[in-house]
């Protein structure tokens, strides 16, 4: 995969997403923080919803903000989480993955890799990815 520089503009993300963690920390509840950019240039966020059997990861949760005030699609996205004291990048599960491929395929997912961040497309990420018919191309 192509290695890509980290901008100011991902390491605003990180933060919001980073911040919305640090407001709605409460373990065992919600211990994900994550950050979605729009092409609008607005940033939405959302935590993680844990629950008896399942519960939303954060990005969903961070989505489903941007598109419920009527966004379209998403540019970029972050997902955080604590490690001890410190706030960490992680990396986004497959489900996950899959969501942000089905509504942006271009869109850039931050990741940890190796205890560095990384960025990459959602489509590089998912390689061979099944494809559902919100597809467009």
């Amino acid at each position: 995969m192509k290695s890509r520089r980290i901008t100011p503009q991902d390491r605003e993300l990180i933060a919001a997403a980073s911040e919305v963690l640090r407001r709605c920390y409460r373990k065992g509840r919600h211990t994900v923080g994550a950050a979605v950019r729009c092409p609008s240039g607005k940033i939405y966020t959302g935590v993680n919803v844990e629950a008896c059997g399942y519960g939303p990861c954060a990005e969903p949760v961070a989505i489903g903000a941007a598109f419920s005030n009527g966004e379209q699609a998403i540019s970029a996205i972050v997902a955080v989480c604590k490690r001890g004291r410190r706030i960490v990048v992680l990396s986004p599960c497959g489900n996950c993955r899959q969501l942000v491929l089905d509504y942006s395929p271009g869109a850039t997912v931050l990741y940890s890799q190796s205890g560095r961040v990384r960025k990459a497309t959602a489509a590089e990420l998912l390689p061979g990815a099944y494809r559902t018919s919100f597809d467009e191309g």
